[in-house]
């Protein structure tokens, strides 16, 4: 098994998971998160903590991040991260981007892409908080496939200030929309958008409803290879409701893939 040597861009919620997974829990044999990268002024002080506490090393400029022995890089921050840092990282290394909602805009994606190519690197998109997203990739190749829609229904609290007393349509329209709108809530639109029919055809609805305690994904497909229609209920993470507990477990199951000499579905 080839050791693998992570750098991480992202110390929030997903990022500390990560480094206890990996870093204190071993989860992953021959796998280390050896370096956070953190630019901002306010990193100088909040990086050693986390350098002493997982065994790694801090980075305040790409550059160096990009020199030192990692070997794939794992954002795990915001869109704007993957704006400021994806095109220097896919050159250098191999990626792994969290922040699937950058791909809404398809110039940047093509963009990303072509440096892949050129540079012979990979770039992984974890499936996140949602499933499903296997048999879209087939029923592509099964013949046409029609429709795609999402409807995804979350606790009030993590969508809204406002207190609700009913459930409330946030929003409805296509993925490019909801990413727009929701950068942080609808990275799942993206992903399910890549594996089936795009960001403009994708139906995406996002309700807030003081009534539900988890992350609820309701998926539904129909073309030539049939139809599809799947649920998912996701206990929020106890750090962050806005994020589903599944997600980091699924960025931990797409490493363990990059490892695998037997790959379970993809």
């Amino acid at each position: 098994m080839i050791p693998i040597k992570i750098g991480l861009i992202g110390k929030g919620n997903l990022g500390t998971y990560l480094l206890q997974k990996i870093n204190k829990e071993h989860v992953l044999p021959n796998t280390k998160i050896t370096g956070i990268l953190d630019e901002r002024e306010k990193a100088k002080d909040e990086l050693p903590a986390f350098v002493e506490k997982y065994g790694c090393q801090a980075f305040h400029n790409i550059d160096s991040f990009l020199q030192s022995n990692i070997d794939l890089v794992v954002e795990c921050s915001t869109i704007e991260a993957v704006n400021a840092y994806a095109l220097d990282v896919i050159n250098e290394k191999d990626l792994m981007i969290i922040s699937i909602g950058a791909f809404a805009e398809s110039s940047f994606a093509n963009q990303l892409e072509k440096a892949a190519h050129e540079s012979n690197h990979q770039i992984y998109l974890p499936s996140g908080a949602i499933g499903g997203l296997d048999v879209l990739k087939a029923a592509k190749f099964a013949g046409e496939l029609k429709s795609v829609s999402l409807t995804t229904r979350k606790p009030a609290h993590s969508l809204a200030e406002d207190e609700m007393t009913a459930e409330q349509t946030l929003f409805e329209g296509p993925a490019r929309d909801a990413i727009k709108q929701f950068p942080k809530n609808a990275n799942v639109a993206i992903v399910l958008s890549l594996a089936g029919i795009g960001v403009d055809r994708t139906h995406v609805r996002i309700i807030a409803d003081p009534n539900v305690t988890k992350n609820i994904h309701h998926i539904k497909a129909n073309g030539d290879f049939g139809e599809l229609e799947f649920t998912i209920k996701n206990n929020p993470s106890p750090d962050n409701p806005k994020t589903s507990h599944i997600t980091g477990a699924s960025i931990l199951a797409a490493l363990a893939n990059i490892n695998n000499a037997v790959i379970v579905g993809s």
